[in-house]
């Protein structure tokens, strides 16, 4: 009896230490990142005038921020429900849309989209005589399709349809959209292939891309400030930011039109995308998911492109860095006078949202340097072994040491190995970009091959003829080989 009582008082204080602990972890406070990130004195430096961020951990939003104004002629402040036009962020969330349907039964992602097309096919080309292009290979952009991006529009201007798009009948394009190479051989980032798979949707459906992501993504999952609709059509949010120029200037009315609903034409706020992000985590553990399932999750946040794809690619996903030891699925967004970013980590829930009303010379160094101050102050680092690391033989290090083609993510870019305190790092613009500076260990493996901090593909480097010649990336089960130049 004694026993049982004491193992009943042991219970109440392990229950109550649990409590406590769920308790401080609630109310810990995140006031700190307004003081480190100081956005407002950024905003002033920068001739920025407004930015939204979100910062999410362990599932859940824990701090949101709001600086600077709608737009510079009115002087109205952003609020959390300010939606910003989000520019290429709308590609994963037109890939997530199209796997929902898939999963519902209405369209089949591995089939030749050109089999749902009714307003206008493919156009003939040698590489896709033998070799039709599907859903999938649009969204990681492997298709092969060209037009990158595209101009905007506002209200007063001719808005061409999406065939007129297609047909290069608009600003920037004199020609119909073209194959650069075989479907599934290459990778080409391309707008006009999410066009295409807008018309697709749009054909097979009979409804528009605005009412389907509506229906089956936005309203079950909450999105309250999240539309396709754009700034010429009903419905469209009264509470939204203006794009501006690199003065600061309101660029015409303010609100662009894209036509290319797919490949750009979502208006959102930080805190919506950091609702998705989360959802996506969520679906990607199997637990609290409410809209996306487990299935649908990992397939698009998969690495399906390594080959070109800026150190890989998912569908709509950017999969290129593994910062803190964690896979990390990112997408960045980019329209004049407006972008934004969003980076969400695969396990532990954790991430941060931002976007901004301002010209690239304005808006990114802030977006910088919150990035990289927010990476380093939430101090999410994810524990792994080091057991696989081994000791780099000197005739391997002496033949490593040099200045490089960029064979990490093939931007053109240099890429240095460096000795430093007798280890050796990887200098790359990439790899600085993101951390803020450059302290990438190259690390030698039990199995000969190496890793690099913080970079998320494993290398293997031929060594023939006393000299570097090639590296083989992989990622998962994805392979490829990438020549190497030294300078």
């Amino acid at each position: 009896m004694k026993s049982a009582f004491y193992l009943l008082i042991f219970m109440v204080i392990v229950s109550s230490c649990q409590t406590s602990k769920k308790v401080f972890a609630e109310k810990r406070d995140y006031s700190f990142l307004t003081d480190s990130l100081k956005v407002e004195s950024q905003l002033e430096k920068y001739k920025l005038p407004g930015v939204s961020l979100v910062v999410f951990e362990n599932y859940k939003i824990v701090y949101s921020n709001q600086v600077g104004v709608k737009s510079m002629n009115s002087k109205e402040k952003l609020d959390v429900n300010t939606a910003f036009s989000t520019a290429s962020i709308t590609k994963p969330i037109t890939a997530l849309l199209c796997h929902i349907l898939e999963e519902k039964g209405f369209i089949n992602l591995d089939e030749p989209i050109d089999k749902y097309l009714k307003r206008w096919h493919l156009p003939k080309s040698k590489f896709t005589e033998n070799n039709s292009p599907t859903w999938k290979q649009f969204f990681n952009h492997t298709s092969g399709t060209n037009q990158g991006g595209f101009s905007d529009y506002y209200e007063g201007d001719v808005i061409p349809t999406i065939k007129q798009s297609l047909l290069g009948q608009i600003p920037r394009y004199d020609k119909e959209i073209e194959f650069l190479f075989t479907p599934g051989t290459n990778f080409e980032y391309s707008g006009g292939g999410y066009v295409i798979v807008q018309m697709a949707l749009e054909d097979t459906l009979n409804k528009s891309i605005a009412e389907l992501a509506q229906e089956h993504l936005f309203s079950p999952l909450g999105l309250t400030n999240t539309t396709m609709i754009q700034p010429n059509e009903k419905g469209f949010p009264t509470n939204v930011a203006s794009v501006h120029d690199k003065d600061g200037k309101v660029i015409k009315t303010g609100l662009p039109i894209t036509p290319q609903i797919g490949a750009s034409g979502v208006w959102s706020t930080p805190t919506d995308l950091a609702k998705l992000s989360i959802e996506i985590q969520n679906a990607l553990r199997n637990k609290n998911n409410k809209v996306i399932s487990h299935q649908v999750a990992k397939k698009v946040t998969e690495v399906t492109a390594l080959k070109n794809a800026v150190g890989g690619w998912g569908y709509g996903w950017q999969k290129s860095v593994a910062y803190n030891n964690y896979d990390w699925f990112t997408c960045n967004g980019s329209n004049t006078g407006v972008g934004g970013s969003i980076f969400a980590t695969m396990e532990n829930g954790n991430g941060f949202v931002i976007l901004a009303n301002g010209e690239k010379p304005n808006r990114i160094p802030v977006m910088n340097e919150a990035r990289i101050k927010l990476l380093t102050l939430m101090n999410w680092n994810k524990k792994i072994s080091n057991e696989d690391i081994q000791e780099l033989p000197l005739s391997l290090k002496k033949q490593l040491i040099g200045t490089y083609n960029d064979f990490l993510y093939g931007q053109g870019a240099e890429t240095k190995i460096v000795e430093k305190n007798n280890r050796l790092y990887v200098e790359s613009l990439f790899l600085g970009y993101f951390k803020g500076k450059n302290e990438n260990e190259l690390q030698y493996l039990k199995n000969g091959t190496f890793k690099i901090v913080d970079y998320p593909n494993v290398l293997k480097f031929d060594f023939s003829n006393g000299k570097v010649n090639s590296v083989i990336l992989t990622r998962d089960s994805m392979k490829t080989e990438v020549q190497i130049t030294k300078k």
